[in-house]
């Protein structure tokens, strides 16, 4: 939101008051607190009539440094809040310890300067001159809260907003707060922290992130579940402002200093992402939304996909498997399916997981509705009554989980289909929230607008642990904001079936990576259309070098055969290639559960010191070591910049060297996919699934390294636990020497860039010549491989 006309003056009827000195300062050992006057205080008389600003200083963890500021304190706090797990109380949540407890701050004082340090970050304040916060870590100022920094504006309205603003560096750049498909750095944009419905062709966002980062070494957080505007260097440019509709603004600093390190650190106060299971990463298959189906249909498509050897691993039924005007009440169409506990067995059978579709709401055609609103779980009018609209569903009334009773009995009627059969659930909607309700804990109806799909994921995630186990739940859900990357695995909402609909898609989810969220999809093809068999081809080789990999349309199927034989071959190939990926991409997402890096990663990243890499959106990283750079032109044309290095491409083995942009013209069995120098990439013997022993037979395709250290590879099994490790280490005369720990079976390594192979040791078999490279064979309960590559 903006408040000014220009540099010198007001937007009409706004009217404006910023921190201008520190009147008062109360220190303890670990926080301060600063009192602050809108206005020159000259004299005594100065002190009447003007607002006090309370500015608070702390610090809930170690790198992080939180500000709170207050004008008037007497509000009630409804909630919701966020909950977060800070090292020490923040006196944001009830439930984080008391003060002092775990405590990672320090305050010191020299003269007129007060400084928090918290780890490598400080912030400090010069009590004798003008208000001015400066956030520092290595000697250097990272950004600063300046003349206009810490404030507040009342608008024509009436309404207070509290205000920040934070200092913009020369060529800082700004990313994340949600999943946003506008550029894909934020600078020059205003962007509104609001749940909304409106594709991904549009400036709305289904996920919304009161967090950003940039390339300067640090993030922020607003810790506010409510509207919060922001105005990205597009007011002031020189200023990341934001701002929201209350008395108080609490906001946190997070230092990195690489990018991955801020990640790491938000997750740990917001929540790291859960582990997906195995089984799916493997190609999921929808029903598509308003195509007709029934069971000959489904037993169609899941045929169809069996004799053309393409495996799935997830079959996904959308809204109609419910009756029509009647979503939600989880009962399976008699019409359609007279069978379903029959048809879910049949597919289990199969070796199939199954998704259901569901949303939050119950349509008034429903019996649910009668029940629900007896019981009282549906959100209410101001005059008592159910709140409803027609939009979507006609009469529809919006459960709520604000109620433990609500979600316990929405909670039933999924444990009822998880009997049945089903695995997982497709979590759609959760963004068109009302305001003018009223919530059953008393919570405040603009903050719970952005909260509400937390509470609603929560609930459904919850569930699936009890009945599935820890580490069996998953979602696909669409909506979310801070802390909703716990519930993994979420989509990138309704795209149309175009190439700018797919990077637009990419920009997504790489925002959305940049914000907390470790697992990302969407629907390849496009949701919105027909795709052509160009377009789906390329979305295809996208969608499975993606974390999760899902065909879903609108009004028209996605299976392969539909577009031309060759779609087939392209879906089948890259299947198997990402179920070969299993051991490094399981990796990854160990990772994103442990440290909050995102298994799709935005080249930032990994390559923070390169300055090419800072506003790459059309291409990225897939975990660690892999880089892709998906083709969205109909005649096969792709750029794409590589790092420094030589780099190898994991389909041909040609060797590529960085740094450097490259225009190339693929076909439709290749894309650039590049594995990074010095890489070791594990390779599952077993293509048929995703889930399989992987360190059974794996083979280590290992690239050449500079710098002749070691490398570590761990081979995870399946259900989460270590499985085998390899340690590579290439010395300068190319002698490579392969040690591993665990290993079930036989394992082989793929020497890339060579094509023979003299002075080979350990437990080998002859060294066979591919057009990758040499492939050494060791046997069962080998420990050691050695071998001198000769060109």
């Amino acid at each position: 939101m903006k408040f000014t006309d220009g540099y010198w003056l007001m937007r009409g009827g706004v009217e404006a008051s910023y921190a201008t000195e520190i009147a008062d300062v109360h220190a303890d050992d670990d926080r301060f607190t600063l009192y602050a006057p809108v206005r020159h205080v000259r004299h005594r008389g100065n002190t009447l009539n003007s607002p006090l600003l309370t500015v608070e200083c702390f610090t809930p963890a170690e790198g992080v440094i939180g500000v709170r500021v207050t004008h008037h304190a007497g509000a009630p706090d409804p909630g919701p809040s966020f909950a977060l797990h800070p090292a020490r109380d923040t006196g944001s949540t009830p439930d984080t310890g008391g003060p002092g407890e775990g405590n990672p701050g320090k305050v010191v004082r020299e003269g007129t300067w007060l400084e928090l340090a918290s780890g490598e970050l400080s912030v400090k304040v010069d009590t004798a001159a003008p208000y001015r916060l400066d956030f520092m870590a290595e000697g250097r100022v990272l950004t600063s809260a300046e003349s206009r920094g810490t404030g507040f504006a009342t608008t024509p309205d009436g309404a207070h907003h509290s205000l920040a603003q934070l200092s913009l560096g020369v060529g800082e750049l700004v990313y994340g707060l949600g999943e946003r498909f506008t550029p894909f750095t934020r600078n020059g944009q205003s962007v509104d922290i609001w749940q909304a419905d409106g594709g991904t062709a549009s400036e709305q966002a289904y996920k919304n992130v009161p967090f950003h980062l940039t390339n300067r070494g640090y993030g922020v957080f607003v810790n506010h579940p409510g509207k919060v505007s922001y105005e990205v260097g597009s007011e002031a440019v020189g200023q990341v402002q934001f701002s929201v509709e209350d008395q108080t603004l609490e906001y946190y600093v997070i230092h990195g200093p690489r990018p991955k390190d801020v990640l790491e650190r938000y997750t740990a106060l917001t929540g790291r992402p859960a582990l997906p299971p195995a089984w799916s990463f493997g190609l999921w298959l929808s029903t598509s939304f308003t195509t007709d189906y029934d069971e000959e249909t489904v037993s169609h498509f899941v045929q169809g996909m069996a004799e053309r050897g393409i495996p799935l691993g997830v079959f996904h039924f959308d809204c109609f498997w419910m009756r029509a005007y009647q979503w939600c009440d989880f009962t399976w169409d008699p019409e359609v399916f007279p069978d379903p506990e029959g048809m879910l067995r049949r597919l289990k059978e199969r070796g199939l997981r199954v998704s259901a579709w569901i949303n939050p709401y119950i349509a008034q055609k429903s019996s649910l509705f009668a029940e629900a609103k007896r019981q009282g779980h549906l959100v209410r009018t101001p005059d008592g009554g159910v709140w409803q609209w027609d939009m979507w569903q006609a009469g529809m009334a919006l459960v709520d989980f604000t109620s433990q009773a609500a979600r316990e009995w929405y909670a039933e009627k999924l444990r009822g289909l998880l009997r049945q059969g089903v695995d997982c659930f497709k979590t759609d909607f959760g963004e068109r929230i009302p305001t003018e309700v009223v919530w059953h804990d008393g919570s405040d109806p603009q903050r719970m607008h952005n909260y509400y799909t937390h509470l609603y994921n929560d609930t459904v995630f919850q569930v699936l642990r009890e009945e599935r186990g820890e580490g069996e739940a998953v979602l696909f859900a669409r909506s979310a904001t801070a802390g909703g990357q716990q519930f993994p695995v979420h989509w990138g909402g309704d795209c149309e079936s175009t190439y700018p609909a797919m990077a637009e898609s990419l920009r997504g989810g790489l925002s959305l990576g940049l914000s907390g969220f470790g697992f990302w999809s969407h629907d390849i093809g496009g949701f919105e259309g027909t795709p052509s068999p160009a377009l789906f081809k390329r979305w295809v080789q996208f969608g499975l070098l993606s974390s999760h990999s899902r065909l879903h349309g609108s009004s028209s199927y996605r299976v392969p055969w539909n577009y031309d034989e060759e779609a087939v071959t392209v879906t089948r190939d890259f299947t198997r290639l990402k179920h070969r990926l299993m051991p490094y991409l399981y990796r990854a997402a160990q990772q994103a559960a442990e440290h909050g890096t995102p298994v799709m990663r935005p080249m930032l990243l990994d390559f923070p010191e390169d300055p090419a890499c800072h506003t790459l959106d059309r291409q990225y990283m897939l975990g660690d070591d892999l880089l892709v750079a998906p083709v969205f032109t109909e005649d096969g044309t792709v750029d794409y910049y590589l790092p420094h290095g030589t780099w190898t491409h994991l389909l041909t083995g040609e060797r590529l060297q960085g740094p450097g942009w490259r225009s190339e013209r693929h076909g439709f069995d290749s894309l650039p996919l590049l594995a990074r120098p010095g890489s070791v990439i594990p390779f599952a013997a077993d293509d048929e699934a995703a889930v399989s022993d992987w360190a059974d037979g794996v083979t280590l395709r290992v690239h050449p390294r500079e710098d002749g250290a070691t490398t570590v590879t761990h081979v995870p099994s399946p259900d989460g636990s270590p499985g085998a490790v390899f340690r590579t280490r290439q010395d300068a005369d190319g002698r490579v020497t392969v040690e591993a720990e665990g290993t079930p079976g036989g394992w082989r390594v793929l020497l890339t860039g060579v094509r023979t192979v003299d002075g080979t040791e350990g437990t080998v078999g002859a060294p066979e010549s591919t057009p990758l490279g040499v492939l050494l064979t060791a046997g069962t309960g080998a420990e050691r491989v050695t071998a001198v590559p000769v060109e």
